[in-house]
């Protein structure tokens, strides 16, 4: 027969349990497909973004990317795409953390209306500057459908940590509870009773 004292501490060890496991996600099927987009957007640095200035030379600055007056929204959305959508979404499939999902979602939604505005930015320049190539029209859709896929794992693991926080509250409300009816009142009556 368990003691009440080894109940309590084989309930903090499934307590601890509990935390770890909240902080990690399981993307399950959608870790290929995230795989994926995160390949693609590698791939994308080495395609043509706009005239003979590719992805890379967009990022780094290089000869080809003044040449072509490449703007500061393609620079802020590859350099977005590299930190958040390369960076951070392969550390959050490699350790599986649930912080790490959310910054590479956060991330990765930011960038979306900035790889709209440099594909936009790209369409409205002068005569003698080319507009958008496919490279990074393939960058944006692939953020766009990146953050789609994260979004879902981190929403998904969300509810389940909302649950277990809300029965975490609720046990220790109880519990502060009880401890208030049980302890004495110590507080001296007020002169004016």
């Amino acid at each position: 027969m368990i003691s009440e004292r080894g109940f309590d501490d084989f309930r903090e060890d499934l307590e601890d349990a509990e935390r770890r496991v909240s902080r990690e996600i399981d993307p399950g099927a959608r870790a290929l497909v995230v795989a994926i987009l995160v390949f693609v957007l590698l791939a994308s640095f080495l395609l043509p973004h706009t005239g003979s200035a590719r992805g890379l030379d967009v990022l780094i600055g290089g000869d080809a990317a003044v040449r072509e007056n490449v703007a500061l929204p393609s620079r802020v959305f590859v350099w977005l795409v590299l930190v958040f959508g390369i960076g951070f979404s392969m550390l959050a499939l490699l350790t599986r953390r649930w912080a790490l999902a959310w910054v590479a979602a956060a991330g990765s939604a930011v960038a979306c209306p900035i790889g709209m505005l440099a594909v936009w930015s790209r369409q409205t320049v002068t005569e003698p500057y080319p507009g958008p190539s496919y490279g990074l029209v393939v960058a944006w859709l692939a953020i766009i459908l990146l953050t789609f896929h994260w979004i879902r794992v981190v929403w998904a693991r969300t509810a389940v940590q909302l649950a277990a926080e809300e029965q975490r509250r609720r046990r220790v409300a109880e519990q502060q509870r009880k401890g208030l009816l049980d302890e004495p009142d110590d507080t001296p009556p007020s002169a004016g009773s």
